[in-house]
């Protein structure tokens, strides 16, 4: 449990880096909107900056699902959070955005939680086998959720719905992982290639990624990234917490003490997510010393 807990960590380290990276194109890179979506797309692939942060997002995600293998769900989700408040403190200092007391008040909230879960893992967290009709349930409102703005122009024109619908598709991903990885334990004699190409968890996580990257990136064009990356964030929390108890039957430690900084926990987290989220923008994401320096 030790072990998932590093790996999940230092995979949080490594996905606000390439978000950084990524962000830090935003101005630059056109946004991925109605038929011109793979022209933006391709764009986005050429420029060396925004590839190496999607190269250091893909290791980092490679880590999470090491960590999200040996642990449940909900816990791994909640413990990636640090990720939150070191994007923030990067967008300030590289990418020379604003941070406000509210903001800050939200990191501070954030470290809380992990300290607290960190403190509560002895208690351990029991699981139960997947529920496949509730996972196809979930997903079909998790879908509806994360696509609105695409079907919807009025929605696509948001930053903010963009950074919604993202942190609902990544949330599914990591769903998708989990039953992925739980899939792959359960059979551990056929050969992996054979798993990875028989298994439609491996596709819907790779979509939904997909999916999660392309709205996270638009929203970067619209909103400053200690607004868009945390307002995501809290959406991916939300589903794989909620998700992990209705799919996988994801229960509480027994002992008090750790049941209860478990709960705290998750709440403090979502508290400080929404917290930072709830920012008022008031100002364009106007380009930073580091994109004007690439362009």
């Amino acid at each position: 449990m030790v072990l998932d807990f590093a790996l999940a960590v230092t995979s949080s380290v490594l996905l606000a880096l390439g978000l950084l990276m990524m962000k830090s194109r935003a101005v630059s890179l056109p946004l991925a909107q109605g038929s011109g979506t793979a022209r933006a797309v391709l764009a986005w692939l050429k420029d060396p900056v925004w590839t190496g942060g999607l190269a250091v997002q893909a290791l980092g995600y490679g880590l999470y699902i090491a960590a999200v293998s040996g642990a449940p769900v909900s816990m791994v989700a909640v413990m990636m959070q640090g990720g939150i408040a070191l994007f923030v403190l990067f967008s300030v200092v590289i990418l020379g955005e604003r941070a406000r007391p509210r903001e800050w008040a939200g990191i501070a909230t954030i470290v809380a939680a992990i300290a607290m879960l960190s403190l509560s893992l002895s208690g351990g967290a029991a699981e139960g086998p997947i529920d496949a009709p509730s996972l196809a349930l979930f997903s079909v409102g998790g879908i509806a959720i994360a696509f609105a703005p695409i079907v919807a122009k009025r929605l696509s024109s948001s930053g903010a719905m963009q950074a919604a619908a993202s942190g609902v598709a990544f949330g599914m991903a990591s769903l998708y992982v989990k039953a992925m990885t739980d899939a792959f334990i359960a059979d551990p004699h056929a050969a992996m290639a054979v798993r990875i190409a028989a298994d439609p968890y491996v596709y819907a996580a790779i979509v939904a990624n997909i999916v999660g990257i392309v709205m996270l990136q638009n929203s970067f064009h619209e909103l400053r990234g200690m607004i868009a990356m945390p307002l995501s964030s809290a959406l991916s929390n939300v589903v794989p917490i909620v998700g992990g108890t209705i799919i996988f039957g994801e229960r509480l430690p027994d002992a008090p003490a750790a049941r209860a900084m478990r709960i705290g926990a998750f709440v403090l987290t979502v508290a400080a997510a929404a917290m930072l989220a709830a920012s008022q923008e008031d100002v364009s994401p106007a380009e930073t010393p580091l994109e004007a320096r690439k362009v």
